[in-house]
């Protein structure tokens, strides 16, 4: 689950990062109201969405008094920003965060995931803060090092030396930074975060550490014990279509393609994603109905699917195992009850209950094209919808 930068700075804050002072608001008349309690030169006005890219996007502005952020405000509020995250549709700018600004001396990258391959915590850490780190990681690989750390109550002080030594800092800012890592290693730990961003962490000209940036990512499988991170939850930047899918505990992302895919485990799901690239078009969504769904479950994805527009064909490849493939036929041929289906649909089935799902499938009076394994179904659905 994503939240917002200003409400990722109120936890950083409370953890006892440093963090410039802010207001937010949803209306003009809220934000400038709020800011005139700011004590600053100038105000930086930010965009509030779910995404990265906003300061080329419009999104961020740097302004001289009160007259200038009314303005600015009234321009930003309502606007769509399109963002190389956001996709051609962009997102709608609905609140906006106001801070004091920050005199900026040097600035640094600092962020904090989970690394899956060695089941440990990393701090990845670089001199070049403020720029896209994968172009970092790409032109100037040396500039960047990642710390693991082995799983514990705390973090140890040799390691936050070892993540901060590339920032060069002096005595004094060093022992702030020591601090901000050992602040971001607990909120990290006690709130199952996946991903905390600070991009850029900031040297000030006065010798202060600041996070200048925020981006905190939760894992949505913890959100049952964080209900008050759960309460930071804003729908209004998710996709309809996935909030949709979580009501029925879908692991459901829209894509950009034009074929649906309803398959069951995520290895098998990128599998079938895999493949219908190989065979020249593009998957318009990763849709995984889980080991054990019900008849009903099945039939709320195979919907989720069909009300995308961009869809023109489908292709169900389901592995009975826990998942038995005469519920999952069932589940389709309820949908397909309810939901006039215009667009050629291919099954691959295999595993628990083959048989009893085909014939289920056969004697429902659906136009389907069977296929006999994963390469077969791959190239029928291309087929089809051309």
């Amino acid at each position: 689950m994503n939240i917002h930068e200003h409400q990722a700075k109120k936890i950083l804050k409370k953890y006892g990062a440093p963090v410039p002072e802010g207001v937010y608001g949803f209306s003009v008349a809220e934000i400038v109201d709020k800011a005139k309690n700011l004590n600053t030169k100038k105000f930086v006005l930010k965009a509030q969405i779910h995404a990265g890219g906003r300061g080329k996007a419009g999104g961020i502005k740097i302004l001289n008094n009160i007259d200038e952020l009314k303005v600015a405000s009234a321009e930003l509020l309502g606007k769509k920003l399109i963002t190389p995250q956001t996709g051609i549709d962009g997102k709608e700018v609905k609140r906006i965060y106001v801070e004091e600004s920050s005199e900026i001396s040097k600035e640094f990258y600092l962020s904090c995931i989970v690394d899956r391959a060695t089941s440990k915590i990393a701090f990845i850490s670089s001199d070049q803060g403020g720029m896209d780190i994968e172009e970092v990681a790409k032109n100037n690989p040396e500039k960047i090092i990642t710390t693991r750390i082995d799983f514990q109550t705390e973090i140890k002080h040799e390691d936050c030396e070892e993540v901060i030594k590339i920032f060069k800092l002096n005595s004094d800012a060093n022992n702030q930074a020591i601090k901000l890592i050992k602040s971001i290693y607990k909120l990290f730990i006690e709130n199952d975060a996946s991903l905390i961003e600070i991009n850029p962490l900031i040297l000030t000209k006065d010798n202060k550490i600041i996070c200048l940036d925020a981006k905190i990512n939760f894992d949505d499988n913890a959100l049952f014990r964080n209900q008050e991170i759960l309460s930071l939850r804003d729908l209004t930047e998710e996709e309809e279509k996935e909030i949709e899918a979580s009501k029925y505990d879908l692991s459901y992302i829209k894509l950009d393609g034009n074929i649906g895919c309803m398959v069951n485990g995520a290895g098998l799901a990128m599998a079938t994603m895999d493949i219908i690239k190989l065979y020249g078009e593009e998957p318009a969504n990763f849709l995984d109905v889980g080991g054990g769904a019900s008849k009903e479950k099945v039939s709320a994805a195979f919907k989720i699917i069909l009300s995308d527009r961009n869809v023109k064909g489908i292709l169900i490849n389901i592995f009975g195992g826990i998942m038995r493939c005469d519920i999952l036929a069932q589940g389709v041929v309820d949908a397909a009850n309810e939901i006039n289906i215009n667009v050629p649909l291919v099954v691959r089935l295999a595993g628990t209950k083959f048989e009893e799902g085909k014939k289920i499938l056969d004697n429902s009076g659906l136009k389907i094209i069977s296929a006999s394994d994963l390469s077969d179904a791959a190239k029928k659905i291309v087929e089809a919808i051309k």
